[in-house]
C-alpha cells in the first residue's frame, strides 16, 4: 500500500506537531531535578525534616519539594515557630473558653442550692490553678521552641554542606513562598515554577523499605502515596517507534516508484497512457511521407466514424506496421494519428515486455489489452517492435524456456485469439520487418504494412520548412537549395543540419542563420568535427591532395559519377581528407553507373600510383566501399556473367543464423575471383584517365595544396566545362 501525498502530509504534520510540543515542553516547562541516593534522603529527613516540604511515595520512586537555600531555611523556621506559637495561643484560648463555660455552669447551679457562695469560692480557686497551669505550660513550650532552634540551626548547615558537595550542578529558582496548599498532592509539580530557594529531588527505591512510612512519621515528615502515571512516556514509546516505521516505509515506497514500479506490480504494464486531448500532434505537423498519411488518415476516420464503413460490411484494421529506415518519422506519425483520432494513445518500446522474471512479459501484454478495451476505442503503440517480435525458433542456443517467445504467443491470442480485442488497433514501428515472426505479419494481425522511406527532395524541402519555423534565420533563405544538398538524409538528420546551423551561427556571433551555416553543419553532420590543428607533415600533405584530387579529377571525367561538390585536405572525424559529391536519386541502378561508382572511388589509390608509384594505408575507406559494392553486384543482384542471374541474398532473413553458406565451395571461389577481378578492372580504368591527365591531377593538387578547400569552380577552369552535366539535373527542375 503506497500512501497517497495527503496521508504522508498528516503524518509529517502530527510528527512536526509533536516535536514542537516536546521542544516547548523542555524550554519552558522542565525543571531541574536533583538526584538523591536513599541513603542522602534518609540522612536529610534525620538532621533535617522541617527543610521536606513534601514527599510523594511511588512504587518506584520518591520525589517531591526541599528547601536547599539556608537563608530561606531560617526563615521557613521562623514562620514555624510562629505557627507554633499561634497554635499554642490558639489551644490556651480554647482551654480558657472552654473553663469558662464550665464555671458559668458551676455557677449556676451553686446558685441554685443553698451552698452556692461555698461552692462558688472553690469554683473560682480551681479557675485561678488552672489559669496558672496553663501559664506554665505556655511557658514550658516557648523553652522547649528556642531549645529546638539552638540545636536545629548547626546540624542544617552541615547536612546543606553535604548535600551541596554531593550535587555539584545546582542552580536557584527565584519566586514566590510556598503557600500551604502546595503541601497537598501535586502529581505535576515539576512543571511548575518553584518558589524561591526550594528544589526538587528524586530518589530511586532500588529495593522495597517496609520501614519507610514508620520512618517518616517519626521524623514527622509529611507525606504521600501515589501511582506512577508516566502516561506521555508510554505514549511516546508508541508514538515513536511508530512514526519512524512509517517514515521508513514512505521512503521505501517512494523509492520503489522511482523507478516505476513496486513489489505487487512486476506484471502490470509499463505503457503511457496519453488522454485524448493531451496529444497536440497532427498530420499537419508531419512533413513528406505523404503515401503513410493517407493509409494511416483512413484508420483515423474509422476511429471517427465507423458506421460510415459498418454500413458496407468492412471492418476496422487490427493493427499496422510502420516500416523504415531510422530517423524516417515512424514514432511521430503514430503520434500523429493519436492526435487526430481523439482517443486514448497506449504508448511503449519492445523492450519494455522484457523481464527478468519469467511469465512477467505476457503478464504486461494481458494488462495492457485489458486497460485498451476498457478505454475502447483506443490506439496501441509499440516501438520497435522487432525486440519482441523476432521470428521464433532463431537463435535459441539456450535450450531452455525463451520468455520472449511466450510474450510474443500473448501478444499473437491478444490480437487475433478467441479473446480478441474490439475497437482497439495496434500501430507498431520497426526498422528490421525481415527478422519477424510470419504469424505476426499476416493478416488479421497487422493486416497494413507502411513503408516509411527517406524522403526525396520535394519532401526534404517540406522537412526544411517546418524545422526552420522556430529559427531565426536570414530573409530569403533557398529551402530548394538545402534540399538538393542533403541527399539521403531522414527527417531527423534534417533536424540535426537545422540545430547545428543555428549553433555555428550562435558560435560565429551571426545575429541570424544563413546559408553557409547550413554548408557547415552538413560538413560537421557527414565528415565529423574539423581538426584544423592536427599535425600533418609535408609529405604527408602532398600525398592526401594527390589522393583527393585523383577522386576529383576520374570523377569528372566519368558519366554516370555523383557530380562534385568541393574537395577538402582539411582533417575531419577519422579521415584525413574527403570530396564532396551531389549523388543523383536514382530507384533502379545500371551496371555502368555502379562501374563509374566504383572507378571514381578507386581514383584516389590510382593517383597516388601514378604520382608517386606506391601507394598507401590511405584508401582504406574506398577499399570498403568498393568491396561491397563488387559483392553486391555478384551476389546480390545478379549483375555478374559468370555467376548468372542467381542471388544469395535472403530479405526475410531466415539464413541470418544459419552456420553455412547458400553456395558451393567452388562458386564461394568463383564469387571470391569475380569480385577482386571487378575492382582491379576500375582501379586499371582509373590509372588510364589519370595517366592521360596527369598535368591536371598536379596543377590540382598544388592548388588544393595552398587553398586547402576547392569547389567545382576551380576544377571547371583547370578541366572545362563538364560535359555530363546537363543529365544530372533532372530532379532539379521538377
Amino acid at each position: 500500500m503506497i500512501m497517497n501525498d495527503k496521508n504522508r502530509f498528516a503524518t509529517l504534520y502530527f510528527l512536526v506537531l509533536l516535536s514542537v510540543i516536546l521542544l516547548i515542553h523542555s524550554l519552558f516547562f522542565q525543571q531541574e531535578v536533583e538526584e538523591f541516593t536513599y541513603a542522602q534522603f534518609k540522612r536529610l529527613v534525620q538532621e533535617s525534616p522541617q527543610r521536606i516540604e513534601q514527599c510523594i511515595i511511588t512504587p518506584t520512586h520518591i520525589r517531591g519539594v526541599y528547601i536547599k537555600d539556608n537563608d530561606v531555611f531560617q526563615r521557613h523556621l521562623k514562620q514555624l515557630e510562629a505557627r507554633a506559637k499561634l497554635q499554642a495561643q490558639a489551644k490556651l484560648e480554647a482551654k480558657q473558653t472552654e473553663a469558662q463555660k464550665v464555671a458559668d455552669t458551676e455557677a449556676q447551679k451553686i446558685a441554685v442550692t443553698t451552698e452556692a457562695s461555698t461552692q462558688k469560692t472553690e469554683l473560682q480557686k480551681a479557675m485561678d490553678t488552672q489559669t496558672t497551669e496553663a501559664q506554665k505550660v505556655a511557658d514550658i513550650t516557648e523553652a522547649s521552641t528556642q531549645k529546638t532552634e539552638q540545636q536545629l540551626v548547626p546540624s542544617t548547615s552541615e547536612t546543606e554542606q553535604q548535600i551541596v558537595a554531593e550535587t555539584p550542578n545546582e542552580e536557584k529558582n527565584k519566586a514566590t513562598t510556598l503557600t500551604s496548599n502546595q503541601q497537598k498532592r501535586q502529581p505535576f509539580h515539576h512543571l511548575m515554577q518553584l518558589p524561591e530557594g526550594r528544589k526538587s529531588y528524586n530518589v530511586v527505591r532500588v529495593f522495597d523499605d517496609p520501614n519507610l512510612v514508620k520512618f517518616l512519621e517519626e521524623n514527622k515528615v509529611p507525606f504521600q502515596g501515589e501511582v506512577d502515571n508516566n502516561w506521555l512516556a508510554i505514549l511516546l514509546s508508541w508514538l515513536l517507534p511508530l512514526g519512524l516505521l512509517v517514515a521508513f516505509w514512505v521512503f521505501f515506497m517512494r523509492r520503489m516508484s522511482t523507478y516505476g514500479r513496486d513489489i505487487m506490480s512486476f506484471g502490470k504494464t509499463q505503457a503511457k497512457i496519453t488522454a485524448e486531448h493531451n496529444t497536440k500532434t497532427t498530420f499537419h505537423d508531419v512533413a513528406g511521407c505523404d503515401e503513410a498519411k493517407e493509409e494511416l488518415g483512413e484508420i483515423v476516420d474509422f476511429l471517427k466514424s465507423p458506421k460510415k464503413f459498418e454500413q458496407l460490411g468492412g471492418k476496422i484494421p487490427k493493427g499496422a506496421l510502420l516500416v523504415g529506415p531510422p530517423g524516417t518519422g515512424k514514432t511521430l506519425l503514430a503520434k500523429a494519428v493519436a492526435g487526430e483520432a481523439q482517443v486514448p494513445f497506449f504508448s511503449l518500446s519492445g523492450s519494455d515486455f522484457v523481464e527478468m522474471f519469467v511469465g512477467v512479459g505476457a503478464s504486461r501484454v494481458r494488462d495492457l489489452f485489458k486497460q485498451a478495451k476498457e478505454k475502447s476505442p483506443a490506439i496501441i503503440f509499440i516501438d520497435e517492435i522487432d525486440a519482441v517480435g523476432r521470428a521464433r525458433g532463431k537463435n535459441n542456443f539456450s535450450g531452455g524456456n525463451d520468455e520472449r517467445e511466450n510474450t510474443l504467443n500473448q501478444l499473437l491470442t491478444e490480437m487475433d485469439g478467441f479473446g480478441t480485442n474490439s475497437n482497439v488497433i495496434v500501430l507498431a514501428a520497426t526498422n528490421r520487418a525481415d527478422v519477424l515472426d510470419k504469424a505476426l505479419m499476416r493478416a488479421g494481425r497487422f493486416d497494413r504494412q507502411i513503408f516509411v522511406d527517406l524522403p526525396d527532395i520535394r519532401e526534404r524541402k517540406e522537412i526544411f520548412e517546418v524545422h526552420l519555423a522556430p529559427l531565426k534565420k536570414v530573409e530569403n533563405l533557398d529551402t530548394d537549395f538545402l534540399a538538393k544538398q542533403t541527399p539521403g538524409f531522414s527527417g531527423a538528420d534534417i533536424a540535426n543540419v537545422c540545430n547545428e546551423a543555428a549553433l555555428i551561427a550562435a558560435r560565429n556571433n551571426k545575429t541570424a542563420v544563413d546559408k553557409q551555416d547550413f554548408l557547415d553543419a552538413v560538413d560537421r553532420i557527414v565528415g565529423g568535427l574539423e581538426k584544423k590543428n592536427k599535425i600533418v607533415t609535408p609529405d604527408e600533405k602532398k600525398a592526401i591532395a594527390i589522393h583527393e584530387a585523383g577522386h576529383a579529377t576520374v570523377s569528372w571525367m566519368l558519366e554516370h559519377a555523383a557530380p562534385l561538390v568541393k574537395v577538402t585536405i582539411v582533417p575531419r572525424g577519422q579521415s584525413l581528407g574527403a570530396a564532396w559529391y551531389l549523388p543523383e536519386e536514382r530507384l533502379i541502378v545500371r551496371p555502368d553507373q555502379m562501374l563509374d561508382e566504383m572507378c571514381a572511388t578507386m581514383g584516389g589509390r590510382a593517383a597516388e600510383k601514378v604520382t608517386f608509384n606506391r601507394i598507401s594505408t590511405g584508401a582504406l575507406s574506398d577499399l570498403e566501399k568498393v568491396t561491397k559494392q563488387a559483392r553486391a553486384m555478384v551476389t546480390v543482384y545478379g549483375l555478374n556473367e559468370k555467376i548468372g542471374n542467381v542471388t544469395y541474398y535472403d530479405s526475410s532473413g531466415q539464413n541470418e543464423y544459419n552456420f553455412s553458406k547458400p553456395y558451393s565451395e567452388e562458386t564461394a571461389m568463383v564469387i571470391d575471383k569475380e569480385i577482386s577481378g571487378l575492382i582491379e578492372s576500375q582501379y586499371q580504368r582509373a590509372i588510364q584517365i589519370l595517366e592521360e591527365n596527369k598535368d591536371k591531377l598536379n596543377q590540382l593538387a598544388d592548388i588544393l595544396i595552398e587553398k586547402e578547400v576547392i569547389f567545382k569552380d576551380d576544377l571547371e577552369a583547370i578541366f572545362g566545362k563538364r560535359k555530363f552535366d546537363s543529365n544530372l539535373h533532372e530532379e532539379m527542375d521538377l
